[in-house]
């Protein structure tokens, strides 16, 4: 409740912040905020006629003409969200330092407007998925709600493992190289571009020690299959997410001084 009370009493801060880097990140450009779509939507195009079209790529239960092309967005789309948050937060408390310094307010606020940054490219991008979704015939319709408590899984433990690898990369900055490189395979053992079944059954076995394949599995699940998620299935994810909120806050009460002084 304190951390809630403090980022409500600073919204007018955060909020500011984030209207201030959104029109930082378009400033100089011809098209300025339109960027914000074409990107996605030259995405899904590509992803669409690549993909469904041109490779014929199935998935099993992707009965629809565009079944991988829907696959591969929900899983490209949520893991973009992980690791937008991820990246973003190895680096905020370097990168805030000099306004850390020179204005008071709750640290809680950084990652706050780390996540809801984050939070609006995604929205963007996803809206444009979901009208393709409509215009496809393939929207998954009530199951569709099961995506907020999957969001919330998703932000909590990407926040989580970011401020903790943001606190330490404060003191050891090798930290974020050595976890930009790790991204990278994870990336690639997470059943995104292809299907759990595709891997062999050892392989697959180890599937369950990553905290990011049920998630993913979820979303694919919701948007592809229109099935609920496995909820059992999301409590490792889950847990993770809550032992690693508590790590950071913990971090953050034994080592903030010790962080300000090394800024």
């Amino acid at each position: 409740m304190k951390l809630i009370k403090s980022v409500w009493s600073y919204r007018d801060f955060i909020l500011g912040s984030v209207k201030k880097e959104f029109q930082f990140k378009y400033k100089n450009s011809l098209l300025g905020p339109s960027w914000a779509v074409i990107n996605p939507l030259a995405m899904i195009i590509v992803y669409t006629v690549i993909f469904s079209q041109v490779m014929r790529a199935k998935v099993p239960g992707g009965e629809s003409t565009f079944g991988y092309s829907i696959y591969l967005c929900a899983g490209i789309l949520s893991w973009g969200l992980f690791n937008e948050i991820v990246s973003r937060a190895q680096h905020m408390f370097l990168e805030n330092a000099n306004l850390m310094k020179k204005i008071k307010f709750p640290k809680i606020c950084i990652p706050t407007i780390v996540v809801i940054n984050a939070m609006i490219s995604f929205l963007i991008i996803f809206g444009l998925f979901s009208l393709f979704l409509l215009a496809t015939g393939n929207f998954p319709g009530v199951t569709f709600l099961a995506l907020i408590p999957l969001l919330i899984v998703l932000i909590a433990f990407a926040i989580g493992l970011g401020m903790t690898l943001g606190i330490i990369n404060v003191f050891f900055r090798d930290v974020a190289h050595v976890f930009g490189i790790f991204l990278q395979f994870w990336f690639w053992l997470t059943p995104i571009v292809y299907p759990i079944n595709a891997l062999p059954a050892v392989v697959a076995n180890f599937m369950v020690l990553n905290p990011m394949a049920p998630l993913i599995a979820g979303f694919q699940n919701v948007l592809l299959l229109n099935h609920w998620p496995n909820w059992v299935d999301l409590l490792y994810p889950l847990i993770l997410a809550a032992l690693l909120c508590l790590q950071c806050n913990s971090l953050l009460h034994k080592h903030g001084a010790d962080m300000m002084d090394e800024l």
